[in-house]
């Protein structure tokens, strides 16, 4: 993963930088808003960002504006980087988009606590990402019945697209993911009692008929 640091004091942007690639980050380094503007524009790989408050060029309020303004960068997790520790300063930075605030000096195992949280805080919005991306292409392949459906009048059959007839019940089970568990109806289950009822009326008599029935 790529981070992105900005400050215009040399010093500082080697402390952050080594800090970064200790935690396994692959940095990037600028001196002046300008010109990390212009990294940021030109690589969509970067996932945090630390910015120094005061810059040339652009400074890291208005840099955080410009990143949340992008939709396609809005993703970076930015670390304002200044010297200011009042709160109206730390409510300014977060209200131009930064995602947290490190004083000056900072201690590098504050440092490094905050950026591992804005590593974190990626990870979980690419699972989330991915997440969204199949439910989407779950949705795209869901299975839809549409337009006009030619059935049987008699037998309930569905005629099919290549003009074949086949049951209701396959039918829809093909053409959506309900799948169907067979029983009897109330009304049903009557006829089909009424119906054995007479096959067996009519099995005694056949029985009784062939025994009266003399010998030839």
């Amino acid at each position: 993963m790529r981070a992105l640091v900005a400050d215009d004091d040399r010093g500082t942007a080697v402390i952050l930088t080594r800090a970064l690639e200790r935690l396994g980050l692959e940095v990037l380094v600028a001196h002046d808003g300008a010109e990390a503007w212009a990294i940021l524009q030109r690589d969509s790989s970067i996932v945090l960002s630390i910015l120094d408050w005061m810059m040339p060029g652009a400074d890291g309020p208005e840099l955080c504006r410009r990143i949340r303004r992008d939709e396609s960068r809005a993703h970076i997790y930015l670390i304002l980087l200044t010297s200011r520790g009042a709160s109206a300063d730390l409510v300014a930075g977060l209200d131009a988009g930064a995602d947290d605030y490190l004083v000056k000096p900072f201690e590098a195992d504050e440092l490094r606590a905050r950026v591992q949280v804005g590593l974190r805080v990626h990870t979980l919005q690419e699972r989330l990402a991915d997440q969204v991306a199949e439910l989407q292409e779950a949705l795209t392949n869901v299975k839809q019945l549409r337009g006009l459906l030619p059935i049987c009048s008699y037998c309930k059959s569905v005629r099919t697209d290549q003009n074949y007839w086949e049951r209701v019940d396959h039918y829809v089970a093909q053409h959506t993911d309900v799948q169907f568990s067979h029983g009897i109806c109330p009304p049903c289950y009557e006829t089909v009692i009424a119906r054995l009822d007479m096959e067996e009326a009519a099995a005694r008599v056949a029985d009784q008929q062939a025994i009266e029935k003399p010998p030839k």
